[in-house]
């Protein structure tokens, strides 16, 4: 059909929207780290200003902040993720509380190999200040000095009560902790120390 004659189809004037860059309606802010970190400053995040009902500490509030240990403590493994969830804003500060910890996908890989038994625990902890911990626990057997034999099993009583310690120690280090505390156990690994020592007479 032409144009000239339907009136409706030449008026397409004017209906064009306009383009507007995203980031002229958006604020930075710094995200601190708690204080049993030596580096407070992890980096910083975005979030569109408050406009109307939407409020932008209510969009920075929950989020969670993925680092390396040793971004956070200079001298420490690059290998082990704590995860920080931000609780508070002040100003133009996000202040974090822990929220996790995990390990790198390629460290968890090297760990694992063939000839050797994996011996796996959980449970779940309250902190004396009422945080509830699901905590996870990895073993591994290894072969003694002098050893000809390729494998290094472990029998199926031995297994459990590995685990059985395992439990014990992660249950008695967090539930008379408080969340402060039992993090700063975890960054030296000590109650991973502690479970190897009470488990190499099993």
């Amino acid at each position: 059909m032409a144009i000239g004659k339907n009136k409706r189809l030449s008026k397409r004037k004017g209906n064009k929207k306009k383009i507007i860059d995203p980031f002229t309606k958006k604020e930075w802010y710094d995200v601190k780290a708690p204080s049993m970190f030596t580096v407070r400053d992890i980096g910083k995040t975005l979030v569109t200003r408050t406009t109307g009902m939407k409020i932008a500490s209510d969009a920075l509030k929950g989020r969670v902040y993925e680092c390396a240990l040793a971004d956070l403590n200079a001298d420490e493994n690059a290998f082990r993720k704590f995860k920080l969830v931000c609780e508070d804003v002040q100003g133009k500060y996000c202040y974090t509380n822990f929220h996790g910890m995990d390990l790198t996908r390629d460290k968890l890989c090297s760990l694992v190999r063939k000839w050797q038994t994996l011996i796996e625990a959980h449970v779940d902890v309250k902190t004396t200040d009422g945080y509830l911990l699901r905590i996870f626990c990895l073993g591994f057997t290894k072969r003694v000095s002098k050893q000809i034999k390729k494998a290094a099993y472990a029998k199926s009583s031995q297994v459990r009560a590995i685990r059985k310690k395992m439990v014990d120690i992660m249950t008695k280090e967090a539930s008379t902790e408080d969340l402060k505390s039992f993090v700063n156990k975890l960054i030296p690994d000590s109650i991973g120390k502690d479970i190897e020592k009470e488990c190499m007479d099993i």
